[in-house]
């Protein structure tokens, strides 16, 4: 019997769709094919489909993947719920195992086993069942650990979080500050609606206005209709401004003022729109320093920090290394049908060594690749492929570097004299803020 899920299939081979959409029809009740993903987000938004299979190369002269990299980035970034398996072949194994890392479900390797491929479907189709009633973060839940810091804060976050205050969460990146905040809204009295997440290190200057507060038809070129903004969209429930410190001092302005009234006035319209919401916002940046030099106003910071909760690193926290690994593990032989069962304490020795540099982040994409790779029943060190430490010290002349390891020093720098303001470290560096952000992505800052 077919199962009543709609499967997409997108890949720029014509034989390759072919024999996809006759072995998925054998199983799935609607499959649909696109020979470029070009209009993928339409065709996603319009037919909803229950899993995609998305091809990493669709340019026969290009295939280093980031075309499928960029539209996993997008699919995930507007349709979080929908499962993601990538498709490559043999040889770019690395290449998916990265696109893992950055969302994918799951991988298939052309040319593929037929009832391997059904499996992974299906499985990926389950586990979103699982999950579909308690959506969490592609980070996982948060990890409280058994560090007296940690249990302090978990406390401290049972307190607040039935109540409305505002909480303002900051740490370095990689240490769960979503993680958090989708552990208060899921504490609170507001946790029957999803709570809803804005970047403002992944938005357009020009588009903070329309993104935050919404915009009537004909606002500006390209508004074809009314759309509501992220303040109006979660009214009744939590929002969480992710990288507060990158809005800048005009939006900074407009948002106190909604706060303070709980309404907003969409972009091109002159109706004020009540809002009803919980604000958690997190920066990895000195906020205070900030405030100090100019580009965050002190009101405003007064506003979002009722309740200031600041994320440890992980090596400052070393004794919940163990313990975090191993249910990480766990997680991640459940969702590819591993079985691993323990790591060797040769490796988790490795683990506790390390730097990490990219925080429990970085410790949950290392464990999973290492399930991704790994062989029979225990994780070995081997399975683990760690980066070089990062150096105290510039690296000079004659240092023996990489143009990476150099592009990587620089952002850290440029950052570090901006006090963590990611628009001025960006004018520093001459290149865009969008950029900056998907390079400190690549590169764990």
């Amino acid at each position: 019997m077919k199962l009543k899920r709609h499967i997409l299939a997108v890949d720029d081979n014509r034989g390759v769709l072919t024999a996809l959409e006759l072995l998925l029809t054998r199983r799935f009740e609607r499959v649909s094919i696109m020979s470029s993903p070009d209009n993928i987000l339409q065709f996603i938004g319009r037919d909803r489909p229950d899993a995609i299979l998305l091809d990493m190369n669709f340019r026969s002269a290009v295939n280093n993947g980031n075309e499928g990299l960029y539209w996993l980035s997008e699919i995930r970034r507007r349709f979080s719920d929908i499962p993601v398996i990538l498709m490559t072949a043999y040889a770019d194994i690395d290449l998916a195992v990265k696109g893992i890392k950055q969302g994918a479900t799951d991988f298939i390797v052309k040319p593929w086993d037929n009832e391997k491929l059904i499996s992974k479907v299906e499985s990926v189709l389950n586990f979103k069942r699982k999950t579909a009633s308690a959506p969490t973060s592609d980070e996982g839940d948060m990890m409280w650990g058994t560090t007296a810091e940690m249990k302090a804060l978990r406390s401290l976050v049972e307190k607040i979080a039935p109540t409305d205050a505002n909480v303002l969460i900051t740490g370095e990146n990689g240490t769960g500050k979503e993680v958090l905040a989708r552990e208060i809204h899921r504490l609170s009295s507001r946790s029957s609606r999803p709570m809803f997440t804005v970047d403002m290190g992944a938005v357009a200057e020009s588009l903070f206005e329309s993104e935050l507060f919404g915009h009537r038809k004909g606002a500006f070129t390209g508004a074809v209709g009314d759309r509501k903004g992220k303040l109006e969209e979660a009214s009744g429930s939590t929002l969480m401004m992710d990288e507060i410190a990158n809005l800048p001092l005009a939006m900074q302005s407009k948002l106190l003022v909604a706060l303070q009234s709980r309404k907003v006035t969409p972009l091109g319209g002159n109706i004020p729109v009540d809002v009803d919401i919980r604000l958690i916002c997190a920066t990895n940046g000195d906020i205070e320093a900030l405030v100090s030099n100019g580009s965050f106003r002190e009101d405003l910071l007064y506003r979002i920090n009722t309740i200031h909760i600041k994320l440890p690193p992980l090596r400052e926290r070393r004794a919940d290394i163990d313990v975090m690994a191993v249910q990480f593990m766990q997680e991640f032989s459940e969702r590819y049908n591993r079985s691993f069962t323990a790591i060797s304490q040769e490796a988790l020795e490795l683990l506790r060594n390390y730097p990490w540099p990219g925080n429990v982040r970085e410790l949950r994409h290392s464990v999973e690749k290492a399930v991704i790779v790994g062989e029979g029943r225990m994780l070995m060190p081997s399975d683990f492929s760690l980066s070089a430490p990062r150096q105290a010290v510039e690296p000079t002349a004659n240092t023996d570097t990489t143009l990476a390891d150099m592009e990587r020093s620089m952002i850290r720098k440029a950052i570090d004299e901006c006090n963590g303001n990611l628009s001025a470290a960006a004018g520093r560096l001459g290149i865009t803020r969008q950029t900056l952000y998907n390079k400190m992505r690549r590169y764990n800052l």
